[in-house]
């Protein structure tokens, strides 16, 4: 039986070893900034909720009351979280020179707050909300305050046409980069670290598949724990902690 130490060095070895050293995270980094997570036994967001009821792009469109009266207040205060240890050690990571960059699946933008430079959020943010008809962009507070004042649907001051948030619904295409992010991962990333994510989301998902290495930390199995070459179950804020140490004592 491989023990914990081992193998958080094993994880840093790879990470020295490694020429193209790219993270993708998932809901399970941002579980320590109190934001709940999608598919955990008994606490996950999906056990509780149906998001195609309240946060589709359908819903948006044809009924737009149900979203904002339901689905936005989840959104508000994602928002309002702070980056914890995990988001901290991945930017740090990144300032080190380790990591070349990091894909992220979450819409709460903890990895930029926490001072990643290289991020795509391949699922949008909640910086910005934008107008559905003329496309003018706003502060995300600005959808915010006129929900708050029960302006359901928020709408543009412009053209008075609905607002919403700068996230991938359910229903949504993928932003355009996303194309070009899966052929640069491809040809450039000889490993990726996956952090927090139980790898079901696609295209997402398919992202580790094409890369030469991986490593996994989730509190979850996922299907892709045969490919990797480490996997650890645990509290990512935790493992990072310790991998980072490992990588300065190496």
């Amino acid at each position: 039986m491989v023990s914990y130490e081992e193998q958080v060095q094993k994880l840093a070895g790879l990470i020295k070893e490694s020429n193209s050293f790219y993270a993708l995270t998932g809901a399970g980094i941002s579980t320590d900034s109190g934001i709940a997570d999608f598919r955990s036994p008994g606490t996950g967001l999906w056990e509780k909720v149906d998001p195609i009821a309240v946060s589709s792009v359908e819903v948006l469109q044809s009924n737009p009351r149900p979203f904002y009266e339901a689905g936005f207040s989840r959104f508000s205060s994602i928002s309002l979280a702070e980056p914890n240890e995990g988001h901290y050690k991945l930017a740090e990571l990144e300032k080190k020179g380790y990591l070349k960059g990091l894909v992220t699946q979450n819409i709460d933008g903890l990895h930029v707050k926490a001072g990643s430079k290289n991020v795509w959020e391949v699922h949008g943010h909640l910086r910005t909300g934008y107008c559905t008809g003329c496309r003018k962009k706003y502060p995300f507070e600005e959808l915010v305050q006129q929900v708050e004042l029960k302006r359901i649907p928020p709408v543009c001051h412009n053209c008075f046409s609905m607002l919403r948030p700068d996230v991938v619904l359910f229903g949504d295409p993928m932003p355009s980069f996303f194309f070009e992010l899966q052929h640069k991962l491809q040809y450039e990333c000889d490993f990726m670290l996956v952090v927090g994510s139980s790898l079901v989301v696609y295209p997402v998902a398919d992202l580790p598949r094409t890369v030469k290495k991986m490593a996994i930390i989730n509190q979850q199995p996922t299907d892709y724990d045969q490919k990797a070459e480490v996997v650890i179950r645990g509290n990512s804020s935790h493992v990072l902690s310790d991998l980072l140490e490992a990588l300065d004592q190496s």
